[in-house]
């Protein structure tokens, strides 16, 4: 059985698809690759200025879905190793940081 991922998913990310491609994962320059909502949210919070949008079939508030997601999840989270640059925290951490 042939079990092709979404071509959001960055080959080093050994995760499985949680779908079919629901939304589009666009970079800073526009170049853009269709993802199921779980590889959609890890490359968004890989992407610094990258946007999502829902695809024409997409479920409804896949978008909004994939967006919230990646704001908790750190760049390249597939990559071991200690993380403590913030390049290398969620969104959320580096709030988290500045808040204090």
């Amino acid at each position: 059985m042939d079990h092709q991922r979404c071509p959001a998913a960055h080959p080093e990310d050994p995760t499985p698809c949680d779908g079919p491609p629901v939304v589009t994962v666009l970079d800073a320059v526009n170049a853009g690759a269709d993802g199921c909502e779980h590889h959609g949210a890890r490359i968004l919070a890989s992407l610094e200025g990258a946007r999502v949008y829902a695809l024409p079939h997409a479920p409804e508030g896949a978008a909004i879905r994939v967006f919230r997601a990646a704001d908790g999840i750190r760049p390249f989270c597939w990559f071991d190793g200690p993380r403590l640059d913030p390049s290398q925290l969620s969104r959320a951490e580096n709030r988290a940081r500045h808040q204090r």
